[in-house]
């Protein structure tokens, strides 16, 4: 080796020629968090003019940050740490990311090979740490010999075409550099590459002739339904198809891209599947599929109870985990919209289409009217009074346990509205990080002139809780959201679970707290208002977006009542609907 190299020098032009390939590739956006094994990796990121950097003291909050920020942007998001612990705390938002097909770029950095296994301070074996949950793991070359720079940027394009592989996913790169870390002063860069790269396209799965026939005689005339379940997409089109043309009812889920207006999709999807005896009497033929597994017990028990079930969805590693499928399809929503419509078919029967349109419409205007009488906030009402109140192109994220499924059962449809959410391992972990991410990745694409609508985020108290940090963390740092909290005293899901008969229930499920959210925003400098009248939460959003940065709403829900108003809704909408069978 030549003894005037200076390995940091070399070090920064080997991260440089891997961050360059990467943005060759399409990245914009890094999410760092400080450490000193990393330091090649932070001056390539902070130098390179087309890299917008975003700095995280967590590597935990880090990861979901940019997980909401590639979700939003539909583009690969870098996250770079340093070697050890660090890099097992990117672990939650890459298993997130694998199994809701985010593209993430992790970079972690490492201590050369010949220390692992010895005992060395901050060294773990970083190689395979994420397991089966990347679609590629990188073992880079330590810097050593001019030239390697090369080796590096052939390690982005390798690791672009791998987070586009079917099922698109994170790659994980780790990055070992020797000592010194730092450059020399007079340490320079080639300028950027402004060649992209030609990455590979996406093959398009389709349906062959012989599977296009058999679909269609199973589709034709039957009694049919379609379930919109997950779908990173808008399948306005898709939902359309199925209601206008074959007459089925489309029970769409909000994240679905689905729900957009109630003549293409069920406007009370799950209050009608919610009454057992009405969906007994009306068992379809058929149920297909499309998308994830669904999030609502009620269309999880509609789908098991169907004759047939066709699975539409190459997106989703588990679409169907309780293997309840007659034929799975590894086929976009479009591909099958697009073979059907090639052939002739008989729409469902107008008995079967009337009977659903109808309950539909009871069941609407038994909720709507319900809800609307509830003075004291009850956390359907909040999740319905949110979608509503968003402007257009605005988004709504919302977060797992109760949120998500409320939202489920009480959004009315509607366009113009965005809803995401972290269903890929459905946690609770980094759900305020994942939001400020969404938030954070500007506008989204459309005519020029179009401004973009709030980001809000709809969380449960324990979910803001477990990121609290990262409240603590971007409360100065100009991002504008609104998060919404429902605060009902801890995780009342268990309440509607079969947890709720132990005695321990309350202690080991519910886990209620005493946590002052107002003196936490105060210590962050985030603004904040508390409601405890359900009439009060819009004029609260809109003082919210007004005020500008990060913003919280707490919603105070007495859950002991919230649990007997659910059970006077589920009365109201079985009233209805036996008032509306024929």
């Amino acid at each position: 080796m030549d003894d005037e190299l200076n390995l940091g020098d070399l070090s920064l032009a080997c991260a440089w020629a891997l961050v360059d390939g990467l943005v060759r590739g399409g990245v914009r956006d890094a999410c760092l968090s400080p450490g000193s094994r990393s330091t090649p990796i932070a001056l390539a990121l902070a130098r390179h003019p087309s890299i917008q950097l975003h700095v995280h003291l967590d590597e935990r909050s880090s990861g979901f940050f940019a997980v909401g920020l590639a979700n939003a942007s539909r583009r690969p998001v870098i996250i770079a740490c340093t070697s050890g612990t660090a890099a097992a705390e990117f672990l939650p938002a890459i298993v997130e990311a694998s199994r809701s097909r985010v593209p993430l770029l992790a970079l972690t950095a490492d201590r050369p090979p010949r220390l692992r296994g010895t005992g060395a301070n901050q060294t773990i074996d970083q190689v395979g740490l994420y397991g089966g949950y990347v679609r590629e793991c990188l073992d880079l070359p330590v810097p050593e010999t001019p030239g390697q720079e090369a080796w590096w940027a052939q390690s982005a394009l390798q690791a672009l075409e791998a987070t586009r592989s079917d099922p698109v996913g994170p790659v994980h790169l780790n990055c070992p550099f020797d000592e010194p870390l730092t450059p020399s002063p007079g340490a320079t860069l080639p300028p950027p590459n402004d060649d992209p790269l030609e990455l590979p396209r996406r093959a398009e799965a389709a349906l062959t002739d012989e599977e296009a026939d058999r679909l269609a005689g199973m589709v034709s005339g039957a009694r049919g339904a379609v379930v919109i379940g997950g779908w990173p997409g808008d399948l306005t089109g898709e939902a359309s198809y199925w209601s206008q043309s074959l007459g089925w009812p489309v029970i769409a889920e909000p994240t679905g891209g689905g729900a957009r207006r109630p003549e293409e999709s069920l406007a009370a999807g799950q209050t009608v599947l919610g009454d057992m005896a009405w969906v007994g009497r009306h068992r379809p033929d058929l149920v297909i599929q499309v998308g994830a597994t669904p999030t609502s017990r009620a269309t999880q028990a509609f789908i098991a109870g169907a004759e047939r079930l066709i699975v539409a969805d190459r997106w989703h590693p588990d679409s169907d985990p309780d293997r309840q499928a007659s034929w799975r399809l590894a086929v976009d929503a479009d591909v099958l919209r697009e073979a059907l419509e090639r052939q002739r078919l008989r729409p469902a029967d107008d008995d079967w289409t009337r009977a659903w349109a109808d309950a539909d419409r009871a069941a609407r205007s038994a909720l709507d009217r319900f809800l609307d009488g509830v003075d004291e906030p009850f956390e359907p009402r909040i999740a319905r009074d949110i979608a509503a109140w968003i402007p257009e192109r605005g988004t709504l994220f919302v977060g797992n346990s109760t949120p998500i499924r409320d939202l489920d059962l009480a959004m009315a449809p509607r366009d113009g509205l965005r809803v995401m959410a972290n269903r890929g391992a459905s946690g609770i972990d980094g759900l305020v990080s994942t939001a400020l991410g969404i938030a954070s990745a500007g506008p989204r694409s459309g005519p020029a002139d179009t401004t973009p609508g709030p980001t809000v985020a709809l969380l449960g108290d324990l979910s803001v809780q477990y990121d609290i940090g990262a409240l603590l963390w971007a409360g100065r740092a100009g991002v504008d959201l609104v998060v919404v909290v429902v605060a009902n005293g801890g995780g009342e899901i268990f309440s509607l679970l079969p947890q709720r008969q132990l005695p321990e229930h309350r202690e080991l499920f519910v886990t209620p707290h005493q946590v002052d959210l107002a003196s936490v925003c105060a210590a962050a400098d985030v603004g904040y208002a508390q409601l405890d009248q359900a009439a009060a939460l819009t004029p609260a959003l809109d003082d919210a977006v007004r005020a500008g940065g990060l913003q919280v709403v707490e919603v105070v829900v007495d859950p002991v009542r919230a649990l007997e108003l659910r059970t006077e809704l589920q009365a109201s909408i079985d009233a209805a609907l036996a008032g509306s069978a024929p």
